[in-house]
């Protein structure tokens, strides 16, 4: 019923459960079922624990070939972003409440191996992939490389509760959209200078890195037609880049054949938000709380489900 409960939204559930299994159970049943599970993980969670299999599979972490070019070393990675949840505010009447739930992961170069968790809290999360981490030996990786936006406090959160020797990677992707962005806002009647400029910008920073794209970008000058916006966007983006030039050396990373994207993150988030933001949902926090960390432990794979259930089930605190 829990597992049920956790793929699908609990009317649905406690259908398939009648039709697959002959269970006549109400959503309010499956509801309560499912987050009564998710609380006792987030308690086990809470104590310091994770859920670890008797037989942990081996992850390999040695680098995967590209375009014919071999890379010696081995290399762990990890992830972290976030999504906005529906909640309802303690005061009814007040709207809706988005919060920010993050999802951290663990994965190997060739992703054959995954480890999500969740939580609104990411310094809770951080601990978490510290805890998966020494479970499944990312320790035995030569490098362990986190792949993350430019968010606030996430590389201090991620040092003092995973490694202080983390190698940090902004991800390429993203930083190409926003330098899109600032094109647009520079030449707003000229979609075609944009693009060229935007285009560009993208070549210095994926062929010189970082520092290269700041010197360029503090030799931009405003063109004409470009207004306050295109300004306060351009003066972020140059202080973006002296804060996070160490995290966008792009052509040093390829050498080394690291990844420069987070897309096994971005996957992961549309995992949990397929459960969490269908269409009306409004969650109370903790329910949210306790659905997300049940999807999260199903969809890692590695046993994690089966290894659960087989702990001595004790009530939620």
């Amino acid at each position: 019923m829990a597992l049920a409960g956790t793929l699908a939204p609990f009317g649905q559930a406690a259908d398939v459960l009648r039709r697959l299994a002959g269970l006549q159970v109400s959503a309010s049943t499956c509801r309560r079922v499912t987050q009564a599970a998710g609380g006792r993980l987030r308690q086990q969670y809470a104590d310091g624990g994770v859920v670890v299999p008797g037989r942990p599979p081996r992850w390999d972490f040695s680098l995967p070939d590209r375009d014919g070019q071999s890379f010696p070393g081995t290399v762990a990675y990890l992830g972290l972003d976030a999504f906005a949840v529906a909640t309802r505010p303690a005061q009814k009447g007040q709207g809706v409440e988005w919060r920010m739930l993050y999802v951290g992961l663990l994965y190997d170069p060739r992703k054959q191996h995954t480890v999500y968790v969740t939580d609104f809290d990411f310094e809770a999360v951080a601990a978490r992939l510290r805890g998966y981490a020494v479970a499944f030996g990312l320790a035995r990786a030569a490098v362990q490389v986190a792949i993350t936006d430019g968010g606030n406090g996430l590389e201090r959160v991620l040092r003092q509760n995973v490694s202080d020797a983390l190698q940090f990677v902004l991800d390429y992707w993203h930083e190409a959209q926003r330098l899109h962005k600032l094109a647009a806002l520079l030449y707003p009647a000229d979609g075609g200078r944009a693009a060229a400029w935007a285009e560009r910008a993208r070549g210095i920073l994926w062929e010189q890195g970082g520092q290269a794209l700041l010197r360029h970008l503090r030799a931009v000058r405003l063109p004409a037609g470009a207004g306050a916006e295109a300004a306060e966007e351009l003066r972020r983006r140059i202080e973006h880049y002296a804060e996070n030039g160490h995290r966008a050396d792009y052509p040093g990373y390829r050498a080394k054949g690291w990844d420069v994207g987070s897309g096994p993150t971005e996957a992961g988030c549309k995992v949990l938000q397929g459960r969490l933001k269908g269409a009306g949902m409004r969650w109370q926090v903790s329910g949210s709380e306790q659905v997300a960390v049940l999807k999260a432990l199903y969809a890692s794979g590695e046993g994690l489900w089966d290894a659960f259930w087989a702990q001595p089930q004790r009530p939620a605190a």
